[in-house]
């Protein structure tokens, strides 16, 4: 049967996301290692599941193992595999993930965590076909694709010698970078509703009333840096706390710790690093400057909107027909 990530609906129309995708149809049919990077929350395990069921190893096993929830020994041990009696309290043999997903393909998420130790033997693994079990003598040989999958700067940590370069090279066979959700304006609509759906099920609602223009602006405005998963938690707290289930949705439950209770953050700032607000400089043309400051957000806004107005309009808090009022005003040519 497969996984929920095989049979999971990915939701995307931004170009950008429409262009990862045929970037991962393009890599899932080989058999050489890929990384999957991306920030936290942008769905690197559905894009790593994605190379699997799309490749000619779909009806093999795919063994996802996160790295950075295991400590070394630990990791080496559910890698590998032991032998029995290779240490205390090994009472039997213990078949590995690299056995396991013979014939199909091995997920390492949180590629960053591993130790370096860990990262010479995955390399003779990927380089060899060959693996050992802890405590064993036996050379056992592992037909298995590997996907890595990390947040990190991977560059950057090899650069500085925390991650193997030689392990890198290889694992790097090609890269799938994934668009954070900012750059994937066209999508925060589609994917609210869907979560938005979703949850009203859940909580047995006849139906989702919808997201009132202020909320959409709000979902746009937003610069999301959990990504899919941060807009699905938001919609999923809003939904569940919304007082009236035929009322279209207004406000957003984005920050959960958010109270009047809220616990006091200690800011510690420097002498150094302290800024004093700068003073505007007068005497000036107030009109003016207001009249370049709201020129200045509207093309910022048509820009970011990919010149699509109405989005461009809900980025900046004003209806459709006020926003087109003000591009005549200023005489400023909307790609529309």
């Amino acid at each position: 049967m497969p996984s929920p990530a095989a049979t999971q609906q990915i939701i995307g129309e931004a170009p950008a996301f429409l262009a990862m995708l045929e970037h991962v149809s393009r890599a899932a049919p080989l058999s050489k290692p890929v990384l999957v990077i991306g920030e936290r929350g942008t769905g690197k395990e559905l894009v790593a599941s994605r190379l699997h069921y799309l490749s000619d190893r779909w009806e093999q096993v795919v063994v996802k193992v996160n790295c950075a929830a295991l400590t070394e020994s630990i990791l080496e041990s559910e890698l590998f595999g032991h032998d029995a009696g290779a240490f205390t309290g090994a009472i039997k043999t213990h078949i590995g993930h690299f056995e396991r997903a013979d014939g199909g393909t091995l997920i390492l998420d949180e590629l960053a965590s591993i130790s370096l130790r860990m990262q010479e033997k995955i390399l003779r693994t990927i380089e060899y076909g060959e693996i050992q079990r802890v405590g064993g003598s036996e050379t056992l040989q592992v037909d298995v694709r590997i996907v890595g999958s990390s947040n990190a700067d991977l560059q950057a940590l090899a650069a500085d010698g925390r991650f193997r370069a030689d392990l890198l090279d290889r694992l790097a066979f090609d890269v799938i970078t994934i668009p954070p959700l900012r750059e994937r304006i066209e999508d925060i609509m589609p994917l609210a509703h869907a979560f938005a759906i979703n949850m009203a099920s859940e909580l047995k609602w006849s139906y989702f009333p919808g997201f009132s223009s202020r909320a959409s602006s709000a979902l746009l405005r937003n610069q999301w840096p959990g990504n899919v998963r941060e807009l699905k938690n938001t919609i999923e707290r809003t939904i569940y706390r919304s007082p009236n289930p035929e009322k279209p949705i207004s406000d957003l439950a984005i920050d959960p710790f958010d109270s009047p209770f809220r616990l006091a953050q200690v800011e510690t700032v420097s002498p150094q690093t302290a800024v004093s607000p700068l003073s505007p400089l007068l005497p000036t043309d107030l009109q003016q400057r207001l009249n370049d400051t709201e020129t200045d957000l509207l093309r910022a806004a048509l820009e970011k909107a990919r010149f699509n107005q109405r989005m461009a309009a809900d980025l900046l808090g004003l209806s459709y027909h006020q926003f087109r009022g003000k591009l005549r005003k200023y005489e400023i040519r909307g790609k529309a």
